[in-house]
């Protein structure tokens, strides 16, 4: 028996339909309901690695996640990489499908259908709801004909649509009212219920524009979501978490992450976010990197262009410059691969050519078509020096690349595999780290055993750290999300409009 379902959309990106969506399959799975989440087509440069090698979307781990259950390439069959500001690597079912310029993307939409059909109806036979999520816009008119992943996956699936709106960005009622009126009328007949997300203030000053917004439109409102603090892995360019600049009050240790335009899971250094005394900011200026006990080079899905960024901007000059005062420097995937002496691109993966690296390990990395996807495990081989302590401790996550790394002479191995191979170099000095290891920092052991060593280097003291379970972290705050949702919504009305 097919799953019931419904489908999230919003009036924007970052509406926060992923968190809606999430919160959802939290209240469905606590009621009983076996559920997973479904985003047919996701952009975004944040992925994850599944325990069978394939990749998709993080806001579908997450949504997985809320519902208890392991993510699945099923939940996200279209995941769309960017790798220029007209074209993206397109994967389909956690496998590279072509890298392709919109133009050509938007010709075969209509062939993925069935790809997207067979992962959906998979998923719905396994369970008692899905719960959809939209992306974007579902009013976006020059798109309409070849839509897969709003009213069009909607049509597909015969699902009924809540669209969320955002009233923190002001407009909420135009945007609503103007999203709705864009549809057909299949489509407005789809709408069964209105949420407004983000909301700070007096409910009862709202009250007037939620009964005429129902009036207008025809459709319900199922509620009012208040802006709340949730630390869940958010998923794109647009998250919060991108625009911290300032050092947090109190704050002892400071780590720079360079916000390179092609940025890609930067949910790697959540973890850091979560140590009390740590100040976490994702910085595109020189003058923002002084001072810093660790600069970061993250993860990117252009290495050589986000590399030249780095050169053109003073960035890479001034990573020099704090490296030579004692900044710590670590490299990871892409940040990796720019810290050898050179790059190269002969079967033109993304720019071809070789270009120079910023040479802070000895190193070089040539790109070859192929992608390695896979999880992985180890431990830190030794290491002497200030960061000695660091020797032997296990990590574990996944690599996501294109390009194979060589160590030279002064390039010493940083973590050994289970598999024996090598994950990464450190300088013979032990203040600068590469690896191919996203996730690297998620184990709360190993970040605090990292702060804790830049703390000792910078001849400070912090405070013994707190136990920090992560895996009951995140239940608490998919609970927290849920209790929110059930106080704000009309959840028995959403029950109906499954049910209908």
């Amino acid at each position: 028996m097919s799953a019931k379902s419904i489908m999230v959309v919003g009036t924007m990106s970052s509406a926060g339909k992923s968190f809606i969506t999430a919160g959802l399959c939290r209240i469905f799975k606590q009621d009983g309901f076996k559920t997973a989440p479904f985003k047919s087509q996701n952009m975004a440069l944040n992925s994850y690695i599944t325990y069978d090698g394939l990749e998709m979307g993080r806001a579908q781990v997450m949504q997985a996640e809320a519902a208890g259950i392991e993510p699945d390439v099923r939940m996200n069959p279209i995941l769309l990489k960017p790798t220029s500001e007209s074209g993206s690597q397109v994967i389909v079912n956690g496998e590279i499908f072509g890298t392709m310029k919109a133009s050509e993307y938007y010709t075969k939409k209509e062939q993925l259908i069935p790809f997207i059909m067979k992962a959906y109806n998979s998923l719905s036979d396994e369970n008692d709801i899905i719960v959809l999520e939209g992306a974007g816009s579902p009013a976006e008119i020059n798109l309409k004909d070849v839509d897969i992943v709003n009213m069009g996956m909607a049509k597909l699936s015969n699902s009924p649509v809540i669209l969320v709106g955002d009233i923190d960005r002001g407009g909420v009622f135009a945007s609503i009212y103007g999203t709705i009126m864009l549809m057909d009328s299949e489509e407005r007949n789809r709408i069964k219920g209105v949420i407004i997300n983000k909301f700070r203030g007096d409910i009862k000053i709202l009250e007037p524009g939620l009964n005429m917004i129902e009036e207008l439109t025809g459709v319900p409102v199922l509620g009012v979501v208040p802006y709340v603090q949730l630390d869940l892995d958010d998923e794109d360019s647009l998250s919060e978490r991108l625009t911290q600049k300032s050092i947090k009050k109190n704050s002892k240790i400071d780590i720079a992450v360079i916000k390179v335009p092609h940025i890609s899971n930067f949910t790697d250094f959540i973890m850091f976010e979560r140590i009390e005394n740590v100040s976490v900011r994702y910085v595109t200026k020189m003058s923002e990197l002084s001072n810093s006990d660790m600069i970061i080079l993250p993860g990117t899905k252009s290495t050589m262009s986000d590399l030249r960024w780095l050169r053109q901007n003073g960035l890479e000059a001034a990573i020099l410059k704090q490296h030579e005062k004692g900044c710590v420097v670590f490299g990871v995937c892409g940040g990796f691969q720019m810290l050898g002496r050179s790059i190269s691109d002969p079967d033109c993966v993304e720019d071809g050519g070789t270009i120079r690296g910023i040479g802070l390990l000895d190193t070089e990395t040539v790109f070859y078509s192929d992608k390695r996807r896979t999880r992985i495990s180890g431990e830190i081989c030794n290491i002497n020096g200030e960061f000695k302590s660091l020797s032997g401790h296990v990590v574990s996550g996944y690599e996501i690349h294109m390009g194979r790394t060589t160590g030279f002479d002064n390039a010493i191995p940083f973590i050994k595999l289970k598999s024996g191979e090598i994950d990464g170099y450190r300088n013979k000095e032990g203040n600068v780290f590469g690896s191919y290891l996203h996730g690297i920092f998620d184990s709360p052991e190993f970040a605090q055993s990292f702060v804790k060593l830049l703390s000792e280097k910078k001849c400070i003291d912090i405070t013994e750290f707190k136990k920090f379970n992560l895996k009951a972290y995140k239940e608490e705050q998919y609970d927290k999300l849920a209790d929110t949702l059930r106080r704000s919504l009309d959840i028995n009305q959403i029950y109906e409009i499954i049910n209908k």
